[in-house]
Formats: C-alpha cells, structure tokens, sequence
C-alpha cells in the first residue's frame, strides 16, 4: 500500500465520516449480494409451476435451492484465500459476471437441467460477494462507522429472505417465473458499474497456494450435510439419502479440521476458533440465521395451507416485519457504535424468544394479521441482533484474523440456512403426515417447529450472554 493511499484512508477513519468511494464499493457488493440471496427465496414459490412446466418431482425440482446453497457453501469458505491472492475488484467483476451469466442461461433455458446449471453459476457469484461485502467494510470503513455498516450488510442477507417469497409470489401470480431473473439484470448492471468506479485495493496481494485436498473436503463436508437435510422431507432418516449422506459430511468435516491444522496455509484457520467469546458468537450467529430462515419458510406455507390465504398474500404478511428489520439493522448498529454491544443484543434477543413464543402458543390459530404482529417483533430483534453478533465476535480478533473470521462467520450463515429450512420443512411434514386433513396436519407441524426453533433460539441468548459477560 503507498503511503498516499495510506493518507487518504486515514482521515476519513479520523473524521468518522464515510467517504463516498467506500459507501459505493459497499453498496455495488451489497447489490450483488442481496439480488443472491433474493432469488433463492423468490424461486421457492415458484416449485409447483415449475414442476408442472417441466415435468419434474418434488425431489428434483429441490435442486433449485440445494444446489445453489452447496456451491455457496463450497465458495464462501475460499473467500479468505481468494481475498489474499486476488484483488478485490478483480474478485468483485468476476461474481458479478459470473452472476450475470447465471441469470441470461436460466431467462432462456428451454428445460430443467440447463435451469440448474443457471442456478450453479448464480451460486458460484453469490459465493464470493456475500464476504466479499463484510471484507469491504471491516477494510474501508472509518472504525466509529464499524457497527452500522455490518448492521447494513447483515441487513441485506436477513431481510432478502422475507422480500424473496413476495417478490416471487407477485410475479408467479402476474407473469412468467422468468421474469424473476429479469427483474435482477439492471440491478447488477448497476452494481458492476458502481463496483468498477468505487472499489479500490486496500490490503497486500499474496500468492497464496490452493490446498487442493482442502477443497474436495469442503465439497465433500457441504456436499453430504446441505443433501442430507435437504432430503429429510422426502426419504427415510435411516437411509442413505439422509443419515448416509450427513456421515459423509461430518467425516469429511473432521478429516478437513485435521488437515488445516497441519498445512502451512490453510483455507480457514480452526484455531481462530479457539478463541472462546469469538466461537461463541459463531454458534449464536448459526443458530439465529437456522431460526430466520427456517421461519421464512414455515410462515408462508402455514398461511396458505392453514389459514388459505395466496401465495401473494402469504409473501406480503412478512414484508412489514422485513421492513421494520430494515430500520432496525444499521439503527442496532449505530448503538453498538454508541454505547457497546450489550443493550442491543439482549433486547434483540429478547425480542426475538418472545415473538416465537407467541407464534407456538397461537400455533392452531394464527391469522395472516397476527403473524405479522408476531413476526414484526422478531424481525425488530432480528435487526438489532443480527449484524451487532458478527460485528462483535469479530472485534476480538485481531486485524489479520478478521478475513478469515469474516469467512467463517459467512460459512456459518450459508449452513445455517439449508439446516433450517430443511429441518422446518421435515417439521411441517411430520405435522401433515399426522392427519388427512392438510390444514390441520400443517398447523401441527408448524406448532411443533415454532416449539423446536423456540429451544434453538434459548440456546442462542444463553450463548449470546455467556460471550458477553
């Protein structure tokens, strides 16, 4: 780095003020990555025309998400090698064309298969913008600003989920599922432009080598753990499919730990993970993300199954939770700047057990107004929690160790999302295979994963208070 790059960035960090290169490069990366995250909830709501248009099960048409998540998955754990090895514009152009290409294959693809291999490339760019982002910030942003960018970029990943199904409930009920990809070219059209103009480099280019055993270990870990939940609604926990599937993917997971701690250069370090209070904000940031997004899914099926609302009206009963979360997330994060992360997180938290609370006591019995009531205050504790969790498990490491944390932190959040979707999904249908009745059979089943989420979410204050004091 040159010492004037050194003094430009300097007096911004003195000043506490952000300058507009570096709220450009964020916003071009946040783009990115909220159109990522967006798409993979949107095209949910689109598996029965899909499996009518072409022809397809339930299993297969799954692999829309499943095979989005494991390539994310494989990804993000790179992110801290790419990030060293390569520069960040550089890294940035490639997800967004990378992205961009996903998105014309799957506009035109004439069938299914080629649909999936869309939703790979998508995957591949998703993968390296989502830490990409976070790198973004903790490099350039001034450290009295730390708190609400987070809360911004934590924001984007937490509220996509809920804008996701009511995005692509509108334009299922409208026009073509097609127009889902459509709809996202001008937006990372823009983001390319703004990335090229604003991102600059801030840290040193090493020529790091890439560990290839790592990486068929990563894939294998991702690989036999996203397939093995991801199959729990459709076939037997003792088969193969499942229980087969996630052994594969915890030897793998132990085989990889094993050999990181050996290599000279590993792709993530695990003794970062000794470190007690930032391991402990890593679990708490898992299992809040598993809960997010495990309700994201329950919700909307639950009001159109249980309560015969449509998919459209089901997708718009949590956009005003999404909207609150959207306040609340750089407002959470500004408090953490202000007065420390204590206040923030304890309430958010409370908040968050509270509203569960009340969607598993009102679970035979929830309306589409009391479900927005309900998750209005969950998503108020979503927006103060969230991001303030990573802004704070990374803030006891030291500089070095914050990319590889920031990579651990996004591999946490990609995991916890196909664990709890799955898991609330084999829920759900434990629940409808109770009775005949599938209104009856799906409030059960949402009763007993409000119940299950609710014990998840416990866990994760109790964590969140022993890393804290």
């Amino acid at each position: 780095m040159t010492s004037q790059t050194a003094t430009s960035t300097a007096a911004p960090q003195q000043s506490g003020k952000i300058p507009g290169k570096v709220f450009g490069s964020f916003i071009s990366a946040g783009l990115l990555s909220l159109s990522g995250v967006t798409v993979e909830t949107a095209m949910n709501v689109t598996f029965p025309t899909l499996m009518k248009e072409f022809n397809i099960s339930t299993d297969t048409v799954q692999w829309m998400t499943t095979a989005n998540l494991l390539i994310i998955s494989i990804i993000v754990p790179l992110s801290a090698m790419l990030k060293s090895r390569f520069r960040t514009k550089s890294l940035f152009v490639t997800a967004n064309l990378t992205f961009l290409a996903g998105l014309i294959l799957d506009i035109f693809a004439p069938n299914f298969p080629l649909l999936l291999t869309g939703r790979v490339i998508q995957g591949v760019g998703a993968g390296i913008a989502l830490p990409l982002m976070f790198n973004i910030i903790l490099e350039t942003a001034p450290p009295q600003k730390i708190g609400m960018m987070m809360g911004l970029g934590t924001l984007l990943t937490a509220v996509a989920p809920a804008i996701g199904p009511t995005f692509g409930g509108l334009v299922v009920s409208t026009t073509s599922w097609r127009v889902i990809f459509v709809c996202l070219l001008p937006i990372v059209l823009i983001s390319l432009v703004l990335g090229i103009i604003n991102i600059d480099q801030k840290s040193e280019i090493r020529r790091v080598s890439f560990n290839i055993p790592s990486i068929i270990l990563i894939a294998l870990t991702f690989g036999g753990l996203i397939y093995g939940f991801s199959s729990m609604t459709t076939k037997p926990l003792l088969s193969l499919h499942v229980a087969g599937a996630i052994v594969v993917g915890i030897i793998a997971l132990v085989l990889f730990c094993m050999l990181q701690l050996k290599i000279d250069n590993p792709i993530i370090d695990i003794r970062t993970l000794r470190n007690l209070r930032f391991s402990g904000f890593v679990l708490a940031f898992f299992l809040l993300q598993a809960v997010s997004l495990g309700l994201s899914f329950i919700l909307p099926n639950y009001l159109q199954l249980a309560d015969h609302s449509s998919a459209l009206a089901a997708g718009l009963t949590l956009l005003p939770g999404a909207a609150l979360g959207a306040v609340f997330a750089p407002l959470g994060g500004r408090i953490l700047d202000a007065i420390g992360p204590k206040p923030p997180l304890i309430f958010g938290g409370a908040c968050a057990i509270i509203a569960v609370i009340c969607m598993f006591a009102f679970g035979h019995h929830l309306s589409a107004p009391v479900a927005a009531g309900f998750y209005l205050i969950y998503m108020l504790g979503i927006g103060l929690s969230s991001g303030n969790i990573m802004t704070t498990g990374l803030s006891h490491l030291s500089a070095h160790e914050q990319s590889m944390g920031n990579a651990i932190f996004n591999t946490a959040q990609q995991f916890a999302g196909a664990v709890g979707t799955s898991i609330a999904a084999a829920i759900l249908a434990a629940g409808q295979a109770t009775t005949t009745n599938v209104a009856a059979g799906t409030a059960t089943g949402a009763t007993m994963a409000f119940g299950v989420l609710l014990v998840a979410l416990v866990v994760e204050f109790a964590d969140i208070l022993r890393s804290l004091f």
